[in-house]
């Protein structure tokens, strides 16, 4: 009885032994699980001048905001174009790992990726609505990811300026005829369907644009859209506002994310930065809206701006050019005919869903 009684002493002594011994080494991981949490300083460069509104205000606010989230840790300082690298040098800078991030547009890369266009606009593409819906939904952002793997980057939407305005002009624009030999600031596939017209494309900076149109050395500029348009002042140096913007129908923005980078992040991190840059490209495209009908009021009551329409005219002529454009360029690029081919097939069917839901609202409206 003594035997049995001494045994039972011993195990119940040892599983207390082990217990604390359990407990010893739970306290020990649950003191290694409450150690601060990594945190990252990184950078962000940019297409846009300092203060720039809307663009450069907006991956300000996106990086406050990836700042608020993550309690501090991750903290990204963001640098206007020039104050570490030039305005077209961001996509680079991220490749090479000089900067962990950038904020610009996807068509600035065209002489390095050309079917990276198609993740910012193409002319007589999908709207602001149609390409949230291809990059989110789908297969657009898995398209672009796999056409940005080799430079080391991963890619998101940050911003969309919306529907862009036609540009300003000197002379109006009432037949084909005028464009032949039309002197004009615009980039891109736009300037390559403007020159297959007649017309003569002019690549150059938003700062030189007013001084340029209004002396003559261009007849006519495209730029963004009425808020910015009024800033720059074009309404002093063109007599003409045309619409629409068929050149850039719904340009989506870039944040550019070095793979190397991104990957070192935990996940949670990454979910705040994704899901931050989907909030702010709401918010800057609802900016722009907003911001666009006021200005627009304003050219229109204070400085007595004509806005035209583009002749029906030249709009059929100005997309059959684009279609002839396009096929040459998918051409040329096997990279440019995939994206192409999967960028056109989803508008078939956004456009297919449009006809009878936004297009045959508006209709109804008009009928009243």
């Amino acid at each position: 009885m003594k035997m049995e009684r001494r045994f039972w002493l011993v195990l119940v002594l040892a599983l207390l032994l082990a217990g604390c011994k359990g407990g010893q080494q739970a306290g020990s991981g649950g003191s290694a699980a409450a150690a601060p949490a990594q945190s990252f300083r990184w950078k962000m460069v940019t297409s846009w001048p300092a203060n720039f509104p809307v663009f450069q205000e907006g991956a300000e606010r996106f990086a406050r905001e990836v700042e608020q989230m993550s309690g501090g840790r991750l903290r990204i300082q963001v640098y206007a174009a020039r104050e570490l690298v030039g305005p077209l040098e961001v996509f680079d800078a991220v490749s090479q790992g000089s900067v962990q991030m950038g904020h610009g547009a996807a068509y600035y890369w065209a002489g390095k990726v050309p079917a990276a266009q198609f993740f910012s606009s193409v002319p007589f593409g999908m709207t602001a609505r149609a390409m949230a819906s291809w990059i989110y939904h789908g297969g657009g952002l898995e398209l672009w990811n796999e056409l940005y793997a080799p430079f080391n980057v991963v890619a998101f939407p940050l911003g969309n300026t919306g529907v862009q305005m036609g540009g300003w002009f000197n002379k109006k624009i009432e037949s084909v005829d005028d464009l032949q030999g039309l002197k004009m600031r615009i980039p891109g596939l736009g300037g390559k369907v403007l020159k297959a017209a007649g017309g003569n494309p002019v690549l150059m900076g938003g700062g030189d644009l007013y001084t340029a149109l209004e002396r003559g050395t261009i007849d006519a500029t495209e730029w963004v859209g009425p808020f910015h348009d009024l800033r720059l002042g074009l309404q002093r140096a063109a007599k003409y506002y045309y619409y629409p913007g068929w050149h850039e129908p719904g340009s989506m923005l870039e944040l550019a994310i070095n793979r190397t980078a991104w990957e070192s992040l935990p996940e949670d991190l990454k979910t705040i930065v994704r899901v931050a840059a989907e909030a702010e490209t709401l918010h800057m495209y609802t900016q722009f809206e907003t911001l666009n009908l006021k200005a627009l009021e304003e050219l229109k009551e204070k400085y007595n701006i004509e806005v035209l329409e583009f002749p029906p005219e030249v709009m059929t002529k100005l997309h059959q050019l684009t279609r002839q454009v396009l096929a040459e360029e998918a051409a040329k690029d096997p990279d440019f005919r995939r994206v192409h081919e999967a960028y056109q097939a989803f508008r078939a069917r956004s456009d297919a869903w449009s006809r009878i839901s936004d297009e045959a609202y508006e209709r109804a409206l008009q009928a009243e």
